[in-house]
């Protein structure tokens, strides 16, 4: 690709509406759930994509305010993007210091994502000009990296709870796609590297029993040696692992940002690319437009 032409998102230009921080009441949880919401300022029957942020070097973009590239280029395709602040986000790291599942509370992500669909009323509501504009049964899950984990066990895969030994299953019926952004592939024997001790959770993967239809987006330089020694294909485990159907998108000179989805000049991005991630929206975009609508040509 070449020329700003080239890489624009078709509908990128269109005015988004951004709102946040909505705080939801969440009892039983440390804090209260904090999210961002982006939607097209107009459009009606509007699909849900919930995103679930990774982790990074970054102080602020583990949280409702990261991945505004990506949040951006969706809202202006027509989708309406949730963003919450996990408990393992960086800007909660200092306040949730010492709690039980500190620091990647990787049991509660899912539970997170639960409790956006089940006020999703309320979110319509609340936010600006939303109103009677949501299609409420079309819902996708997207993760980046660790996200991907939680968006891969909402979608159906299982893994191993490391304190109890016993099988976890979090699928969510109401999620009926998703886009895993360079998310962890297999667990066992592949998680070898130097930092596989530090995510426990991550060894019980099991992606046999992840059903749901899922874009798995790839980048062929995202070579996660602390993790494991499989090369770059690791991160495309749930495309060859999972039953159909699945879709494998490979972005080529991609390292684990993708081009930079986390944030605008993020320092933590090694392959800064505005034209990688223009792509990535569009084709993102458009397959989820194309999943909830059949007849949309889009993908």
């Amino acid at each position: 690709m070449s020329g700003s032409g080239d890489t624009a998102v078709p509908g990128s230009s269109a005015p988004v509406l951004s709102y946040g921080p909505m705080v939801l009441p969440a009892p039983g949880r440390p804090v209260d759930l904090r999210i961002r919401v982006s939607a097209p300022a107009g459009g009606t029957n509007l699909p849900v994509v919930l995103l679930s942020h990774g982790q990074g070097g970054s102080n602020n973009l583990s949280s409702l305010n990261g991945y505004a590239p990506l949040a951006h280029l969706w809202a202006a395709a027509g989708l309406v993007v949730v963003q919450p602040t996990h408990l393992s986000s960086r800007t909660l790291s200092r306040q949730l210091a010492g709690a039980p599942g500190a620091p990647f509370f990787w049991g509660s992500q899912a539970g997170d994502m639960r409790h956006i669909l089940d006020r999703l009323d309320v979110i319509e509501e609340t936010v600006p000009r939303l109103a009677g504009r949501v299609d409420h049964g079309s819902v996708a899950v997207a993760g980046h990296s660790f996200g991907g984990h939680t968006a891969s066990l909402l979608l159906g895969a299982r893994t191993t709870d490391p304190a109890t030994g016993e099988e976890v299953n979090l699928f969510e019926p109401r999620i009926t796609a998703g886009v895993l952004l360079a998310a962890p592939g297999s667990g066992g024997d592949a998680l070898n590297g130097p930092a596989a001790g530090n995510v426990p959770y991550l060894h019980g993967t099991d992606f046999s029993t992840m059903t749901t239809p899922t874009l798995v987006v790839a980048g062929d330089q995202d070579d996660s040696r602390h993790f494991t020694d499989a090369g770059p294909g690791w991160h495309a485990d749930p495309y060859r692992l999972a039953p159909a159907p699945k879709t494998l998108l490979t972005l080529f000179g991609a390292g684990h940002l993708l081009g930079g989805i986390s944030g605008y000049d993020a320092g933590e991005t090694t392959d800064e690319n505005p034209g990688r991630v223009a792509a990535l929206g569009r084709l993102t975009s458009a397959y989820l437009r194309t999943r909830f609508r059949p007849g949309d040509p889009a993908w």
